[in-house]
């Protein structure tokens, strides 16, 4: 189901579009995204804003990002040494689908939670 334009398809095994789907689809890396939206923000801040992510998966996370060109790291030269981490541009075109799927979670998870109370955990 390539677009043509791309020439990735993400219905193919194969594509490696599949593992990006798999970073952008992942929880902490949606609520990383929209953190970063306002303005750039150091480790701690990024940690305490993302409630309940261990600092393992943080740095997993971070560098994996700026590996895809999704945020970027700036270090700079001070003491005590400051990391500052911000969306790039190609990280912005994220933004959208990735607050999006913030709101749609917190708009129907009441609905969502029905659901699962009356089928039961299946």
């Amino acid at each position: 189901m390539s677009d043509g334009a791309s020439g990735f398809d993400p219905f193919d095994r194969d594509c490696p579009s599949r593992g990006l789907l798999h970073t952008i689809g992942d929880k902490w890396v949606i609520l990383i995204i929209v953190a970063l939206e306002s303005s750039p923000l150091r480790y701690g801040e990024i940690e305490r804003k993302v409630d309940g992510i261990s600092p393992k998966m943080l740095s997993i996370w971070l560098h994996a990002l700026v590996n895809d060109g999704l945020i970027r790291r700036t270090a700079h030269d001070e003491i005590p040494p400051r990391v500052v981490y911000e969306l790039t541009a190609l990280g912005h075109t994220l933004l959208p689908l990735a607050q999006a799927s913030v709101d749609w979670a917190s708009e129907n998870m009441k609905l969502v939670a029905e659901h699962r109370r009356v089928l039961g955990d299946c």
